[in-house]
Formats: C-alpha cells, sequence, structure tokens
C-alpha cells in the first residue's frame, strides 16, 4: 500500500579522446559530489504520550546538535500505518544501492502498558518523503509458538551479505512462564512487506535483552552488537564474524553516564574516521552522545539540548546527502522562514557589541493602509531563534509627541562613547499630523531593547529633500558609519534616494551635505531606485542597495551599486545588479525592502528581507492592497573575486 504519509554534436576521433576524457572526469566528479554525504538525518519520537508515539525528523551537520524539522511534529502519522495508531522506537537505514530506505518501528501504545504491543511496522521509500507500510501483528500470524506474545520491541534492519537480504531483528517476549525478553530475527521479504519464516533466537545475555543494534566495523571485520541488559541497567557489547553467528561478548559499559540509559543507536561519521554513539538518557528527559574511533573505548560529548516539541526519544541517525536534505528541508520545512512570528516588514539588523547578540528592528504589518503605530524588537543569540522583546517604541502614544501613525521602516546604529559606554539611535518614519506628510524622528537608548527615549521633533523632513529630487516622502532611512573616516550617514526617500552627514549629536544632519543619490538609468523592469535605501561597505567598496517597484508588484525586487565614497555617485554593473527576487514556483513573493549583517570580523554576510505572505498575494488593489501581511526572512549573501553580489535565491528554510 502506497500513501503519502503527511503529507554534443559528435566530434572526429582524433579529437574526442581528450574531450571524452575531460567529460567522463567531470561526470565521476559530479557523481561523487551528488553521493557525498553533508548531515544527519535523526528519526525519532517525543515522548509517552499517545500523541507523541510518532515518526519525526531533525537534521544535523555535526551529528550531535539537532535542528527537528516540521516544528518538531511528526512527518509520518501512527494512525495511517499501525495496528495500535502509535509507534515508537523508529530506526532507519539506507540500502545497499544507495537510494533505498528501510525503516521499521515497534507498532505500540505505551499507555497501554509495557507488555501491550504485539508487532512492528516495516516501512520503505526512495525519498525519505513517500513511505510504503506493512503492519505485521504476531499473535495472528505466528500462532503457535508466539500467540502470547506481549512484547516484539525495538526492530532494527541490517543487510545480511552472507544471505544477500535484510534482516530484521527484534526483542520478543511472551507472556509463557519463564519467557524474558530476547533477541530474534527474520530476513525480510524483497519488497520489504513482509517477513519470511519464523522468528529465529539471535541472542540474549542470560536475561532481559532489548534495545538491540548491529554494525559491521571494516577496521575488524566484525560485526557489533549493542544493546541494553535489563540487569545491568546499562548498555552492553558483542561481537561475531556473521550476523548469526556465535556472539562473543565484550567486558565494560558503553554508556559514559551513571544515568539510566536504553535506544542506543550506532553510526559512522561523515569523515568516516569515528563513531557516533548515541543513547535515550530515558529517566532524564535527554539524549547523550559519545564518539569512539575503535568500538571499544568511548568518549563523552554533549547531551541534547531539549526544547519545545523537540525531546527525542529512542530514535536513531544515519546520514544524508546535500540532494537529501534539502528534499527534506523543502517538504518539512519550519524553518525559521520566515524568522519571526506574525507579519512584520522593513526588518532593520544589529549585531550588538554590548550584549554580543543580534537584533531585528521591524514595522509592524497586518494592518489596513500600512498603519501600523509601533516598532518590534526580536534578538538571538544564533540568528536562528529569535525572542520577541516587545514593542519598543509607539508613535501613537506619549514616547512621541510629533507623530500619530505610520511607523515606518526603521534602522539602527550602535555607537561606543569615549568612556567605553553605548547609545543606540533608533532612526524612523512616522505621519506628521502638522505637516500631513511622513517625516523621520529619532530615539535614544542605552540598551538594544530598550527603553527608547525620542528627540521630540523630526529630523529630516520635506524641507531637506534635493532640489533634483522629484515625488515621494521623507521615508526608509537607513543610517551607516563610514569604516575609512568614522563619520556618519543617513540615506532616505520614496520615488528618490537622498544622503547627507550626521552631525556629531546623530540627532542632525549637515544640510549642505545633502546630495541627490538616486542611482541613474534603469527602469522598473531592471534597476529603476523606488524607495528603501541601504548602504554598507567591504573590501574598499561602498554597497548601495534599494528596492523596485511597488511592494505587491511582481517585479519587486531589491538592486545594487557601488561607489567608492558614502556621497559618492553610484555605479551599477549590467551583468550584475540583482540582490534577490520572489521565486513563484516555491510560494516566495515580494522579496525586498532589506538590511545586511556581517558577522564581527568575519568575511561572513546575510541579507534580512521581507517576503509577501503567500495567503495574501492574489488580493487585488481596492479589495485589500497586497503587501500588508509582510514576514521577516534571512539567508546568506555572497561575493564573486571580483566583489559583486552573487544573487540571492531566497529560501525556504534557513539555517546559518
Amino acid at each position: 500500500m502506497n500513501s503519502k504519509l503527511f503529507l554534443a554534436t559528435a566530434l572526429c576521433a582524433s579529437l574526442a579522446f581528450p574531450t571524452m576524457a575531460k567529460e567522463k572526469k567531470t561526470a565521476k566528479a559530479e557523481s561523487e559530489d551528488s553521493n557525498k554525504m553533508v548531515a544527519y538525518l535523526f528519526t525519532y519520537f517525543n515522548s509517552n504520550a499517545p500523541e507523541d508515539e510518532q515518526i519525526c525528523y531533525a537534521i544535523s551537520e555535526d551529528g550531535y546538535n539537532y535542528t527537528p524539522l516540521n516544528h518538531g511534529n511528526p512527518v509520518i502519522s501512527s494512525d495511517t500505518i499501525a495496528f495500535t495508531q502509535c509507534v515508537r522506537d523508529p530506526h532507519i537505514l539506507r540500502g545497499e544501492d544507495g537510494k533505498t530506505f528501510y525503516m521499521v518501528v515497534t507498532d505500540m501504545k505505551s499507555s497501554l502498558g509495557w507488555s501491550s504491543n504485539r508487532g512492528m511496522v516495516l516501512l520503505k521509500s526512495t525519498d525519505l518523503i513517500h513511505w510504503q507500510h506493512s503492519a505485521i501483528n504476531f499473535p495472528t500470524r505466528y500462532t503457535k509458538e508466539w500467540k502470547n506474545v506481549i512484547r516484539v520491541w525495538a526492530p532494527e534492519t541490517i543487510y545480511d551479505r552472507q544471505a544477500g537480504k535484510y534482516m530484521v531483528f527484534y526483542s520478543l517476549r511472551s507472556s509463557d512462564p519463564g519467557s524474558y525478553d530476547k533477541i530474534y530475527y527474520q530476513y525480510a521479504n524483497e519488497d520489504f512487506t513482509d517477513l519470511e519464516g519464523e522468528p529465529k533466537w539471535l541472542f540474549d545475555a542470560g536475561n532481559a535483552t532489548i534495545d538491540g543494534d548491529i554494525v559491521y566495523n571494516e577496521a575488524d571485520k566484525l560485526y557489533h552488537l549493542f544493546y541494553k541488559q535489563e540487569s545491568g541497567r546499562g548498555i552492553y557489547q558483542a561481537v561475531s564474524p556473521t550476523l548469526t553467528g556465535r556472539w562473543k561478548n565484550i567486558d565494560g559499559h558503553v554508556e559514559q553516564t551513571n544515568q539510566a540509559v536504553e535506544g542506543v543507536g550506532v553510526c559512522k561519521s561523515l569523515d568516516g574516521k569515528s563513531w557516533i554513539i548515541m543513547y535515550d538518557c530515558y529517566a532524564n528527559g535527554h539524549y547523550q552522545f559519545c564518539k569512539s574511533y575503535d568500538l571499544k573505548t568511548f568518549e563523552f560529548v554533549q547531551d541534547t539540548q531539549t526544547k519545545g516539541k523537540f525531546t527525542p526519544r529512542h530514535g536513531t541517525i544515519i546520514p544524508i546527502t546535500q540532494a537529501e536534505k534539502d528534499r527534506l528541508l523543502k517538504e518539512f520545512g519550519n524553518f525559521n522562514q520566515p524568522i519571526l512570528p506574525g507579519f512584520h516588514a522593513d526588518p532593520e539588523i544589529l549585531y550588538s557589541n554590548k550584549t554580543k547578540q543580534y537584533y531585528i528592528y521591524s514595522t509592524t504589518d497586518g494592518t489596513p493602509g500600512w498603519g501600523g503605530h509601533d516598532f518590534s524588537v526580536f534578538s538571538s543569540k544564533d540568528l536562528v531563534n529569535w525572542t520577541d522583546e516587545g514593542k519598543m517604541l509607539d508613535v501613537r502614544g506619549d514616547q512621541v509627541k510629533w507623530a500619530t501613525g505610520n511607523a515606518w521602516a526603521p534602522c539602527i546604529i550602535e555607537r561606543k562613547q569615549k568612556d567605553g559606554s553605548f547609545l543606540y539611535y533608533f532612526y524612523y518614519s512616522a505621519h506628521n499630523p502638522k505637516s500631513n506628510r511622513k517625516e523621520i524622528g529619532v530615539a535614544v537608548s542605552n540598551d538594544p531593547k530598550g527603553p527608547f527615549t525620542d528627540f521630540g521633533s523630526p529630523i529630516v523632513t520635506d524641507a531637506d529633500r534635493p532640489a533634483e529630487a522629484g515625488g515621494g516622502q521623507a521615508i526608509d532611512v537607513d543610517v551607516f558609519q563610514d569604516p575609512k573616516s568614522g563619520k556618519f550617514f543617513l540615506y532616505w526617500g520614496n520615488g528618490f534616494m537622498a544622503g547627507a552627514e550626521l552631525n556629531d549629536d546623530m540627532t542632525s544632519i549637515k544640510k549642505e551635505t545633502v546630495k541627490h543619490m538616486t542611482p541613474k538609468g534603469g527602469s522598473l523592469r531592471t534597476w529603476a531606485y523606488r524607495e528603501a535605501p541601504y548602504v554598507f561597505y567591504r573590501k574598499g567598496k561602498y554597497y548601495f542597495m534599494w528596492s523596485v517597484d511597488d511592494t505587491g508588484s511582481p517585479n519587486y525586487h531589491v538592486c545594487y551599486g557601488t561607489s567608492n565614497s558614502p556621497l559618492g555617485d553610484i555605479v551599477i554593473n549590467e551583468n550584475s545588479y540583482r540582490v534577490i527576487e520572489q521565486v513563484p514556483e516555491d510560494k516566495i513573493y515580494g522579496t525586498a525592502h532589506n538590511s545586511i549583517l556581517q558577522i564581527p570580523g568575519k568575511d561572513e554576510w546575510y541579507i534580512c528581507y521581507h517576503r509577501i505572505n503567500k495567503n495574501f498575494v492574489d488580493r487585488k488593489y481596492g479589495g485589500g492592497v497586497p503587501g500588508t501581511h509582510r514576514e521577516v526572512c534571512i539567508d546568506r549573501m555572497t561575493f564573486d573575486k571580483k566583489g559583486n553580489i552573487i544573487q540571492v535565491k531566497p529560501s525556504l528554510n534557513f539555517t546559518k
């Protein structure tokens, strides 16, 4: 049964040989690259609650730190595959062909009791997303010897090289007198939809033996069986040259803790030099990871950090390729894209040298006519997980005397004072009822989260518009410190770009320096400036960014040019001017109005931008203007050897 469970021409012979050799080498290199393992997939369940006894996924690049997929929710629904409608202990294996995956799980609802399960589920997939499944109930299948079965625990799969088949092994126990948990095995049929023959004894330690995991070690040419021995309260090991041969116990414990443990899993690391050993510290609510180079000695690495819905229980990991990782991320992306909850726009991102954290300041969105009146601030230690620190400025209350609404497009800069302290200057635009225009104000704080004190009046008005500028208002402000001179500059404008140097008080501009900076040329289809200037410096170049066309337009995107000074003329490279644009096939729309982050001390860059929520892109003007339901995203930004920005493809997932 199949179901989606969640969802050039020929050349003459004398010239062909060098070309063909090159093509073969390229094809080989491409094949090796496509088969390269780049990450780990963790399959697990979350708790003993029925709603959590389901298969979940998490991904890691190092094998020790994992990020759950699908917001920590199941990727396969248990009620579609299991007799009990609950499953546990998922074990995943990559097949010998490299592209088929096998998973086996315990068919069990633990709330019915620890001796309540009667079978297992076999699953098979070629893409890690769509799985065929078959449930096997032992009492009705093996009516003679196993009609009184009470446990079929923690099945796993391994390829038996001698038999040329996939072996499924598991712990089995009946209610018969004297019975205790022992490890049995059977071979799966060719389609991996059933088990062949009757259960056969594989191994036991003389008392309850459960949670077996077997790996083959090329170094010693032995199979290593890891298992839990109930009487010893720990994880032990036995070895054998063949899967069905005589197993020899190895002295000593595997676990590197005094806590009660179970559910051991062993996986070869991506570099092939070491092994990752993981086990469930079930009584203490976390996983523990160890490392081994010889499967004889084991070194503690770390405990998992459980958080929210990520409380992994008894699972296993496998290495995956980049293509497989990308496919999983596309299908099951929680993925902090958007990275902030709710509707926010015009993100300004900051790294604080004072707190050593990242901050995003945003326009509050989701209101008719872009009518938000307050700004929010979010903090993060890793650019992935963000904390809502609340409303840091409201222009419709006592904090701002001169404005009444339309709190738009903020920017912020940190300035170190002579005494070593820091001040934060927060610039923004808002509606001034006296002039009936949008104007720019500033508020100051000694902490990136606030509270902020407003200057008391706008610092840029229509009167500061360059003479050459056309229509548009004083909105979309940006602040920049020149690393060469140490001077500060302000940029703004809708329909025009203006720039000016700030006075040392940071609350006024040097009016004699105001310059019309609108990039020349282009059209709405190319690089014509509309709004949202942003400036940063890299390797001797000043990069100027802006948004093209109107928010809500399919052509809404970000372009850039460069200059040799903060107020210099902007030069546009016609071969490289687009920074980011929407990808409708991925349901990503309206990617624009950005800010840029450089990781301190590194040539590592990120673009923070907004996009239009996919559920609101079909609305028409007059019936709910598109572009008022935006959300904040972030992606890595890179450069070529000449310093050109390589166009960013907006992602469905962001991992730093």
